[in-house]
């Protein structure tokens, strides 16, 4: 059984379900519970792209997580992702996305922050935005963070796959958007990431560049993705297809 040192080393159980209510899959869920057990003050990142001016009932499941873990006195750290949102993940789209301004970004992002306090205690909360390093460090960064990449790997995806397979486009910007994303994590010195089962290989790609830069790499807790209102597909904002936080029961 799993039991959890708070952060004045007195030793208690968890609740049962930290690490299995609404978690699809754990990468390393030894390591993670390890990680726990040690007493140790974690660092959990949960990153979102204001990309659209709400966050939906599929976010809330990882801010709820989020939450968990922050509740048992670990840091929880929102990443705002104000220079990806440009990009937009293409996790499992079949088409590129259009670019936002930055005005419509910086609008999103103010109605993100009231948002993610419906659920998770801002005043105890890390909220870092990824222009932080990406607007400052230029294209010098950009080249350095590239530079270590194999682009066959990344082209390997199976979603990337499918676009050139069909002759749909896949611009450069997309291509680097799970690096980016990646980045981040080595930035935050992130112990462990929360992202919905759809970001698995985003996710993955944060491992990947902790390594490459010398740091413990994070683990990775991915949960269940929920069903958006048409019943076919994830709940997303790029669907249309959302319940948002802000919507009235009515």
């Amino acid at each position: 059984m799993l039991f959890l040192k708070n952060m004045a080393g007195k030793t208690k159980q968890p609740p049962e379900e930290l690490l299995t209510r609404a978690v699809d899959e754990i990468i390393s869920k030894k390591n993670l519970e390890k990680k726990l057990n040690s007493g140790r003050k974690l660092r959990v990142k949960f990153g979102i792209d204001p990309t659209s001016p709400d966050i939906h009932l599929g976010h809330s499941v990882a801010l709820r997580k989020l939450k968990a873990f922050q509740s048992l006195g670990h840091t929880a750290v929102l990443v705002i992702g104000d220079f990806t949102a440009v990009i937009g993940d293409p996790s499992g789209r079949g088409e590129s996305r259009k670019l936002l301004s930055r005005a419509e970004v910086n609008a999103n992002m103010k109605r993100y922050l009231l948002q993610a306090g419906k659920i998770i205690d801002l005043k105890k909360t890390e909220v870092r935005y990824n222009s932080e390093w990406y607007a400052k460090g230029g294209s010098e960064l950009l080249c350095e963070i590239a530079s270590g990449v194999s682009l066959k790997q990344i082209l390997e995806r199976e979603d990337f796959k499918k676009r050139m397979d069909s002759d749909r486009e896949l611009n450069l910007l997309e291509v680097l958007y799970p690096v980016l994303q990646g980045y981040d994590s080595v930035r935050l010195k992130a112990d462990v990431e929360i992202g919905g089962a759809d970001q698995k290989l985003n996710l993955l790609m944060g491992r990947k560049m902790q390594r490459r830069y010398g740091n413990p790499e994070q683990d990775i807790l991915m949960t269940f993705l929920i069903e958006g209102t048409d019943g076919k597909r994830k709940m997303s904002k790029s669907f249309g297809n959302y319940i948002s936080l802000e919507d009235s029961p009515e």
